[in-house]
């Protein structure tokens, strides 16, 4: 984040990360780009350069007003996108990720929070869904001492504990992403 001031100086900075990925295209089968949670020049460069964009959300009030923002800042980027030549980002859709799972609130109110989603957003929401899971937590909290120092050392859930909820659900979350896209 300490060099987004210098990179927007630079005129190529836009579209060096899709020049990079087009010269190893034929390396990779999917390549995951994973922005922090802001409409910055990070994302711009990542929806620039990305064929689909995934949008994970935990459903609250807040987190749904920003889908407005998120709407304009994907019409922005899409006609820049015009621009370069590029076919508009496919929105796949939102992700309901980091929900409670308490057995009423996945019954009562989930299903209210999905329909307002779609219906005032205009967003549809997944069929996956990530939960809240001690799992997840264990394993993006790991940190390792090197010295005096305590170092995050997060790992991915399936290398954590593969056979856990979590990891099913992200299992889950990957083949309806890949039929949705049609990436075979």
């Amino acid at each position: 984040m300490e060099h987004e001031q210098e990179l927007i100086q630079q005129p190529q900075a836009l579209t060096r990360l899709l020049k990079k990925l087009d010269g190893v295209r034929s390396e990779y089968d999917i390549v995951l780009i994973d922005t922090p949670p802001s409409l910055n020049l990070y994302a711009r460069i990542a929806l620039i350069t990305a064929d689909y964009l995934l949008i994970p959300s935990d459903l609250r009030p807040f987190a749904n007003e920003g889908l407005r923002n998120v709407r304009r800042f994907v019409n922005e980027i899409n006609e820049f996108r015009e621009s370069m030549m590029r076919e508009p980002i496919e929105v796949i859709g939102e992700i309901a990720s980091k929900i409670g799972n308490s057995p009423k609130f996945v019954e009562l109110i989930l299903p209210k929070k999905i329909e307002e989603v779609e219906k005032q957003y205009g967003f549809q929401v997944l069929d996956s869904k990530i939960f809240e899971r001690r799992d997840i937590s264990k394993a993006v909290e790991r940190v390792q001492e090197i010295g005096d120092l305590i170092v995050p050392d997060p790992i991915s859930i399936i290398d954590f504990n593969p056979q856990s909820l979590a990891a099913e659900e992200f299992e889950q979350l990957a083949k309806e992403v890949m039929q949705l896209a049609c990436i075979n």
